[in-house]
C-alpha cells in the first residue's frame, strides 16, 4: 500500500475554529403554510411543552418521535410549530428550533415574534 506524501492521510478533516466566523450565510427555515412561530413557556414532561404561537394561542406541544434526540428545547426558546388538523388551536407537533441568529433574521424579514 502506498502512502500519500501530502493531504489529511485518511484523517478526518479539520473542524473550523471555535468563535470562527462562517464566510456563508445560513439559510433561515421560514414557516409555510400552517406553521407559526411559537415561544417554549414551559416544559410539561414527557417531551411536551407550553408553546405561546403568533396568532396569539397557546398549544400543548409535542416533538415528534423521529425528531427527539435532534433538538433539544428549553424555556424561552423560538421553535417552529405544525398545529394538529384536530384540535389545532389547542395542540401541535414542534418541527425546528431556531438559534439566536435566526430570531434577528426573522425579525428582519418581517415575521411576528411572540412574546411570553
Amino acid at each position: 500500500m502506498q502512502r500519500k506524501p501530502y493531504g489529511n492521510r485518511g484523517r478526518a478533516p479539520k473542524k473550523p475554529a471555535r468563535g470562527a466566523v462562517p464566510t456563508e450565510e445560513r439559510r433561515v427555515m421560514v414557516p409555510r403554510d400552517n406553521e407559526l412561530i411559537g415561544i417554549v413557556a414551559n416544559a410539561l414532561g414527557a417531551s411536551k411543552f407550553r408553546v405561546v404561537c403568533s396568532d396569539h394561542n397557546e398549544r400543548i406541544c409535542a416533538i415528534p418521535g423521529r425528531l427527539k434526540r435532534q433538538f433539544w428545547i428549553k424555556e424561552g426558546d423560538m421553535v417552529l410549530v405544525k398545529p394538529w388538523v384536530v384540535q389545532g388551536n389547542e395542540k401541535g407537533d414542534i418541527v425546528y428550533r431556531y438559534s439566536i441568529m435566526d430570531k434577528e433574521s426573522l425579525k428582519a424579514k418581517g415575521f411576528e415574534i411572540p412574546t411570553v
